[in-house]
């Protein structure tokens, strides 16, 4: 019930970004990576389907990535125990991050920015508010932003099993790389 919402809530942000008012950039190319590097193990996978708009009028914006289309663990199984055993993805199908550009630069013109976004970041269908920090650089009307935060597995309610409590970090870092365009542009 708590993904459906999440998802009728990102939906709804979206189709509020959908109306022709205001100047609004979407996701042209978008990957976010994540890594586990415990004791014993390092597990690396990347997703290539972020999914987000920006509204630069409202300084707002709404991302999802579709949480079963990480690639790129060490074995089979070990995605398996992802998606069913950790993330549930049948029943969390998305993660999120919606809210609003904080610093107030004008990151349409050509140049390069740090911003701070502040928003909330809904991972296994629990939300956090977040202030997370973004590299930001445009040239020629396109906007590349690149962004490293943690996530704490315990604050998103991901119990890690004792069994396998040295092959999973409780901290896991979390890259995003995304190419944004003027929508209609």
């Amino acid at each position: 019930m708590a993904s459906r919402l999440s998802w009728f809530l990102f939906s709804f942000v979206l189709w509020g970004f959908a109306f022709p008012e205001g100047i609004k950039y979407t996701v042209q190319r978008g990957e976010v990576s994540f890594k586990s590097d415990a004791p014993l193990e390092l597990i690396e996978a990347k997703s290539k389907l972020l999914k987000g708009v920006i509204d630069m009028e409202e300084r707002t914006f709404a991302f999802s990535v579709d949480m079963g289309s990480f690639e790129g663990f060490n074995s089979p199984l070990q995605k398996e125990h992802f998606n069913e055993n950790y993330m549930e993805t049948k029943k969390y199908k998305t993660a999120t991050f919606t809210g609003k550009i904080i610093d107030k630069d004008d990151i349409t013109k050509d140049g390069n920015y740090i911003i701070r976004t502040k928003g909330k970041l809904t991972v296994h269908g629990i939300s956090k508010e977040r202030i997370i920090k973004s590299e930001v650089a445009t040239k020629n009307g396109k906007i590349q932003v690149r962004s490293t935060f943690t996530v704490l597995l315990d604050e998103h309610g991901i119990a890690i099993p004792k069994i396998v409590y040295q092959k999973i970090a409780e901290e896991i870092s979390v890259i995003v790389d995304a190419d944004f365009m003027l929508m209609g542009g």
